[in-house]
C-alpha cells in the first residue's frame, strides 16, 4: 500500500514550514496532496507558490495516514475560521491518524478542539492560547502526544520530521496488530 500524506495550506502560509515537509515527505516515499480552499494557487508569506492538488471539500480522512499543518500567523487567522478544515482535522485525529503541526499551526489544533489535556508546542506567542484551551505548552524541538506531533519553530523541522516519521511508523504497526478476542464467560 502506498503511503499518502496531506498538507493543508492557505495564503500567507509560512514558506519554510511548507517547503521542508513538502520535500521530506516525498523523499520518504509518500504520495503527497496539498489542499487549499477553492483549489486556488496561493503565495506564502515570502512568496513561495503553493499549488494545490485538492480542494478542502474533496478531502477524505481514509485517503491519508499523516496530515501536516504548516504555520504562518496570517494564514492561521483565515484558516481557523474554515469549519470544513477544522472538522477534517478533528475527524482525522478521531480516526487514529498522525497530525503534525508547526509553529502557529497549533492554532488550528486549538480551534479543532484537540488541545485539551495534551502537551502541545507552538510559537511562543500562542502559549496563552494553548493553555487557555486546556493544553500544556511545551517549548521543545518536537512534542508528541496522542498522535499529535508539534514544534514551535521552523528551526526545529529536522527533529520534528523525524518524530513525524517515527510516530507514523508506530501508528502503522499498532494498526496492523490483530485485535484481542473478547473472552466469553
Amino acid at each position: 500500500m502506498k503511503k499518502k500524506a496531506l498538507i493543508i495550506a492557505g495564503r500567507l502560509i509560512q514558506d519554510h514550514e511548507y517547503i521542508y515537509p513538502y520535500y521530506r515527505l516525498q523523499e520518504e516515499g509518500y504520495d503527497l496532496d496539498v489542499a487549499v480552499r477553492g483549489k486556488e494557487t496561493v503565495l506564502g508569506s515570502i512568496g513561495v507558490k503553493v499549488v494545490p492538488t485538492k480542494d478542502i471539500p474533496e478531502l477524505r480522512v481514509e485517503d491519508y495516514e499523516v496530515l501536516v499543518i504548516p504555520g504562518g500567523a496570517k494564514a492561521m487567522e483565515y484558516m481557523r475560521q474554515d469549519r470544513d478544515i477544522l472538522k477534517f482535522i478533528a475527524d482525522f485525529h478521531a480516526a487514529g491518524k498522525v497530525i503534525g503541526s508547526i509553529c502557529h499551526g497549533s492554532q488550528l489544533l486549538i480551534s479543532a478542539k484537540l488541545v485539551r489535556g495534551r502537551r502541545i508546542s507552538g510559537y511562543y506567542s500562542i502559549q496563552d492560547d494553548i493553555e487557555n484551551a486546556g493544553g500544556t505548552y511545551v517549548n521543545e524541538p518536537s512534542v508528541t502526544d496522542d498522535r499529535i506531533v508539534t514544534t514551535a519553530h521552523y528551526k526545529d523541522l529536522g527533529p520534528w520530521m523525524k518524530a513525524i516519521f517515527a510516530e507514523t511508523e508506530r501508528n502503522r504497526k499498532e494498526s496492523a496488530r490483530p485485535a484481542k478476542a473478547l473472552s466469553g464467560a
